[in-house]
């Protein structure tokens, strides 16, 4: 499950969303740049260096195998997690049942309500659109529309070195299962009341159409030390679409776990 790790010093794991895989959180290596952390990015069961076995069916089995690897490679070491969408839902999990070891939380566009008839999210709206980008995206525009936002070169150049070798090497029949049996059981911050008092991010995108941003927002006084920031002009892919407001923000985070 441990995809690579990048860096030196105190671990920091990441966990990519549904069908991609860790690349999607490589851009989180240049961020840290000469910081003290090192990048820990598993592959979930899905992705094609994971999928050959795998077994599992629902996201509690995906759950526990996280937790698993992460005790199994860390060890008693105290470390930060951060998720993207799906694997947003994992790290808060791992956050509240790894409490005691874990310095920070992080979600970027994250799921926080499972169910998608559930979820607040706003209408589909494109901020931004270069046609030129879209007739040069051969096969890769029809995943690429659906899902941005911004539609413009370095969008497209992010999805296409960070997004798109994750989709094309999912396997579907894994996806499928898990799919069928989403949720964690029990929402972390209602299993675990008391207030996360370790430093945390949440960052959406204001055009997240997704899983928006009002279910996160309502999770606020959970996390007495966190910030919550909705970025205009992002959607579901909000740090491949605001890079730098984004990257400013991870490190401020990286900052405050040292305070």
């Amino acid at each position: 499950m441990i995809a690579r790790e990048i860096g030196s010093g105190r671990p920091l794991v990441a966990l990519h969303g549904f069908g991609v895989d860790h690349r999607i959180m490589l851009p989180l290596a240049e961020w840290i740049g000469d910081a003290p952390w090192r990048l820990v990015l598993l592959d979930l069961p899905w992705a094609e260096s994971a999928a050959r076995g795998a077994t599992v069916s629902s996201t509690r089995e995906v759950a526990y195998g996280v937790l698993a690897e992460i005790d199994d490679h860390l060890g008693d070491e105290p470390f930060a997690v951060i998720g993207n969408s799906y694997g947003a839902m994992l790290a808060r999990h791992v956050a509240h049942e790894r409490r005691p070891r874990v310095r920070g939380l992080a979600t970027l566009a994250g799921v926080f309500r499972p169910a998608h008839h559930e979820r607040s999210v706003p209408e589909r709206t494109v901020v931004h659109v270069e046609s030129p980008v879209l007739d040069a995206a051969g096969d890769a525009r029809e995943a690429f529309e659906e899902i941005s936002v911004i539609q413009d070169a370095a969008s497209f150049a992010a999805f296409q070195r960070y997004v798109l070798p994750g989709l094309r090497g999912a396997d579907t029949t894994v996806m499928d299962r898990i799919a069928a049996d989403y949720a964690i059981d029990g929402v972390p911050e209602e299993r675990y009341p008391e207030p996360f008092t370790a430093p945390t991010l949440h960052v959406f995108g204001r055009q997240d159409d997704v899983v928006g941003y009002e279910d996160g927002l309502a999770l606020r006084e959970h996390y007495p030390r966190g910030s919550f920031v909705v970025l205009d002009g992002a959607g579901h892919n909000v740090h491949l679409e605001q890079p730098d407001v984004t990257g400013a923000l991870f490190r401020e985070w990286l900052a405050r776990m040292d305070r």
